[in-house]
């Protein structure tokens, strides 16, 4: 078995051809995504229709999430990520001959929006999976902060492209998409990923649902594992609340649309910023300190709101926020990654992808519901106080004060292993 190669992660040849070529999918999903709604704005008219394909997409992948998981150590990851990228291709192509012909429905967009949301649903864990393989252990919290700056940036282009091919043509951005798709199959295909360890490989098919419930019961049973997904998860959710409090209370104060576009694009900023910046603090700050750091650094931040009352300013903020946190989630994904068996990482990608997803479906419902519910400045400081709680149950948490650096990640997973 050939071995991750321990060069710098810029000269890996094949960390190099599945990140670039993911760079690429990123912005063709996130184009075709924005062009969804518009799309079906433009045929039926029915605002509700139109978040019903985009509400697709996420619902297919929340439901395939645990499947996908264990499938993904079931099966080749490699073959999984290839036949990803082939699916989408096709079901992009399908819409533009569908488009060109005059012949496309809601119906067909429904269907090519749920193969989209299952292929993000297999290829995302099974990526994530692969990277221990194709990289040395020093690398990998490089690598997963590359890949959250990667997905950011993805979003960012894809948003922006989106509505720009839209205007020339209904079906032009899907061609992008296709094109996409395409350039990140034929760059995954010169990848070269190394075998895994015969025993997984060779392990004979077990119940789908034993599988599953096997990669929950080891999350769970973990209490690093587990406490760093809970604390994750929590913020992320009220986070998501705090967004929307913060765009409504923007519009309520007669910020202009413009502002809050901008905004927002400083939110990704500041993410791209802080995924960059992440590997050279978890290199530097203890793994406890950056994300107890991290946790207080937004309690602090996110009540400044109430006072902020220029939607640049607000932007600032937010890019300040956006910054901090790529650097907690570098050091928590380095280590569950690290730590989890190789035959369980597909798994662990399936539990962390749906309960991140329902934190982020859940999160907006809840910002709407503190915006009816409560005055502007109370709905704000509800989400903040969460947030610090939050951030104070992890500063006192046991489990996190004795979170090991990435070097002494090695020899206690062997331990783990041997016991």
């Amino acid at each position: 078995m050939s071995a991750p190669s321990k060069e710098k992660l810029s000269r890996n040849r094949d960390y190099r051809l599945l990140w670039s070529g993911q760079v690429v999918s990123e912005a063709g999903f996130s184009t075709a995504t924005i062009a969804f709604p518009l799309l079906v704005l433009a045929i039926t008219g029915s605002a509700a229709q139109s978040g019903l394909v985009l509400g697709a997409i996420a619902i297919a992948q929340l439901v395939a999430g645990l499947p996908a998981g264990a499938l993904v150590d079931r099966w080749s990851r490699k073959r999984i990520m290839l036949g990803c990228e082939a699916v989408q291709a096709l079901g992009a192509a399908s819409l533009v001959l569908a488009l060109w012909w005059g012949v496309a429905g809601l119906a067909q967009l429904v269907v090519v929006a749920v193969l989209m949301g299952l292929c993000r649903a297999l290829f995302e864990p099974a990526e994530e999976a692969s990277l221990p393989r194709l990289v040395s252990t020093e690398q990998v919290p490089s690598a997963v902060a590359l890949n959250a700056a990667r997905t950011s940036a993805g979003q960012l282009s894809g948003t922006a492209l989106g509505g720009f091919l839209f205007a020339l043509g209904r079906f032009v951005p899907f061609v992008f998409d296709v094109v996409a798709h395409v350039v990140a199959f034929v760059s995954l295909v010169f990848v070269r990923l190394p075998a895994r360890p015969e025993p997984a490989a060779e392990r004979p098919p077990a119940h789908l649902g034993r599988e599953i419930a096997e990669g929950l019961r080891w999350v769970w049973q973990q209490p690093r594992v587990r406490v760093t997904a809970v604390c994750a998860i929590v913020l992320n959710l009220f986070f998501a609340a705090y967004y929307l409090v913060i765009i409504v209370l923007a519009n309520e104060r007669g910020v202009p649309a413009g502002e809050i576009g901008v905004m927002a694009a400083m939110l990704g900023a500041g993410g791209i910023a802080g995924a960059l910046a992440a590997p050279y603090l978890h290199r530097r700050i203890s793994p406890y300190a950056l994300i107890i750091g991290v946790f207080w650094g937004l309690t602090v931040l996110t009540p400044l709101a109430v006072f902020v009352h220029d939607g640049y300013l607000m932007g600032l903020l937010f890019a300040a926020m956006a910054f901090l946190a790529p650097a907690a989630n570098t050091t928590i994904n380095t280590y569950q990654l690290l730590y989890t068996p190789d035959e369980l990482r597909g798994r662990l990608g399936g539990v962390m992808g749906v309960t991140g997803g329902l934190a982020a479906a859940l999160g907006p419902a809840l910002g709407g519901w503190l915006v009816d519910l409560l005055p502007d400045s109370a709905a704000v400081l509800s989400c903040a106080g969460a947030i610090a709680v939050v951030t104070v149950l992890t500063t006192f948490s046991r489990t996190l004060r004795g979170f090991p650096a990435v070097a002494d990640l090695e020899e206690e997973t062997h331990n783990t292993k041997e016991s």
